[in-house]
């Protein structure tokens, strides 16, 4: 059964969502161990719940973003993962970061990539008059919202729409699309290789796996 190291910054919830696969066996991984940077955050109270490890390590006692992320891979490499997982964890990482988990390293971003890269997305995607918006599994790379993209899953954009009630739609999708492709990795079907990712021997085409049928 493989391992899985999750890093959070605030509430959770795919964090929830792949705990709860892992319980169900939908995953065939268990969570190991849950970090955080902020102690506040929500996630944490999920995992002590769930019986899991957490640990909190701010990012405001280390006096560089380098020195930080050291010290984050120590933290993590404590735990032997083979997976890597972000669920909201709210940090710009370094490339030695990146290159010590390259393969190793999921996120998930609320936007259908390459489209807006970074924060504040939904609004963009209402401010810029989409008629669909969503969400991408993608590998970590140097490039911010830049890695190889494995999964999407889209949402229509109503015209009475605001940020929060889009935030809502694209966030139920979230919690279904981030555990399949979890659970592609566990399951030793999904891989990083150079800057692509492969499902099944097959390399997955800019926008990812694209139908909607997969389990």
């Amino acid at each position: 059964m493989k391992s899985i190291v999750v890093l959070i910054s605030g509430s959770g919830s795919n964090l929830q969502a792949i705990i709860d696969a892992c319980s169900s066996g939908f995953i065939p991984a268990k969570v190991s161990a849950v970090i955080s940077n902020k102690a506040n955050a929500y996630g944490l109270v999920r995992a002590n719940d769930a019986g899991i490890s957490t640990q909190v390590l701010s990012h405001k006692t280390y006096s560089s973003r380098d020195k930080y992320d050291a010290a984050l891979m120590d933290a993590i490499d404590q735990h032997k993962p083979d997976l890597v997982v972000l669920a909201g964890f709210m940090r710009i990482l370094t490339p030695a970061f990146v290159q010590h988990f390259t393969g190793r390293l999921l996120n998930i971003h609320p936007s259908l990539l390459p489209k807006y890269q970074g924060l504040d997305t939904h609004q963009r995607a209402i401010t810029a008059g989409d008629s669909e918006h969503g969400c991408s599994v993608h590998f970590v790379t140097e490039q911010l919202d830049g890695g190889p993209v494995i999964l999407q899953a889209k949402v229509p954009v109503f015209s009475d729409d605001d940020a929060l009630s889009l935030a809502e739609r694209v966030h139920e999708q979230e919690h279904r699309t981030y555990p399949l492709v979890v659970r592609w990795f566990c399951q030793n079907r999904l891989q990083q290789q150079a800057d692509q990712a492969w499902l099944d021997g097959n390399v997955l085409a800019a926008n990812g796996y694209a139908n909607d049928d997969e389990d």
